[in-house]
């Protein structure tokens, strides 16, 4: 689907290689009113790197909808986040094919995978093979309740390390340590430097991020892509001081 970028995984490597951090907005389809996408996306022009749509629970069938919305007004790739087999659309650029690397859930480590595969390969999206791994955020969230797993302890950087080397020994192009929507605290710097230091792999953080200050030491420790979601969708004009705190 995509025409004017390349693609959407050479971006994030560039940028690994650069030392640069992007930051990606993640848009729930569940909230993407008309007025909130144009709010979006009016907001994080100059600013937003990559968009991410998708969710641990989507209710609403707006998927698509949510897509066209953003890529009528904006020319960033789309790429989709996916929470369930539901969750998959030609109209995005790219797909982060999610293995939770971090659980035991044999249905997210491979099993859903199967059954869409043949779905994905009709498909015209880039797909990028991610380790997928939950850090405690200090409070349940949707997305472990959802996966059945037990997230890796906020306290236990080697355990997050060793998941993370299983995960580039494995093959995966892309690592996400992800705290969860509405996560107390965000993954530490320390988690996000171990990883970093004992992996070659872009690392995307997200989860819990709401100030600059967060998202800038998520950038300092060594995140390639800054996430976040849930502190734009009652002000989305702090995309601008979120951009420039991961820039410094």
């Amino acid at each position: 689907m995509m025409d004017s970028f390349t693609s959407v995984l050479s971006i994030i490597e560039k940028a690994r290689e650069e030392g640069r951090t992007l930051l990606s907005i993640l848009v729930d389809p569940d909230k993407a009113a008309e007025e909130h996408l144009e709010k979006i996306v009016e907001s994080s022009e100059n600013q937003s790197d990559i968009f991410f749509v998708g969710g641990s629970l989507v209710t609403e069938l707006k998927l698509d909808q949510t897509i066209d919305g953003l890529k009528k007004r904006s020319k960033k790739p789309v790429v989709l986040f996916p929470g369930s087999l539901l969750q998959i659309s030609n109209k995005a650029d790219a797909l982060l094919f999610l293995t939770l690397i971090s659980g035991r859930n044999p249905e997210l480590l491979i099993g859903h995978h199967v059954v869409a595969a043949p779905m994905i390969r009709k498909t015209q999206l880039e797909v990028m093979p991610v380790g997928y791994m939950l850090i405690d955020g200090g409070k349940p969230t949707t997305a472990s309740y959802m996966s059945h797993t037990s997230p890796i302890p906020a306290n236990k950087p080697e355990i997050a390390v060793c998941t993370a080397m299983a995960g580039e020994m494995l093959g995966l192009k892309l690592l996400y340590l992800d705290a969860g929507s509405g996560a107390e605290n965000p993954v530490s710097a320390e988690i996000i430097s171990a990883v970093r230091e004992a992996t070659d792999l872009p690392i995307i953080v997200g989860g819990g991020i709401r100030t600059a200050e967060q998202a800038g030491k998520a950038a300092k420790a060594g995140a390639t892509v800054v996430v976040v979601g849930n502190a734009l969708e009652k002000d989305p004009g702090r995309i601008r001081e979120l951009k420039q705190a991961i820039s410094r």
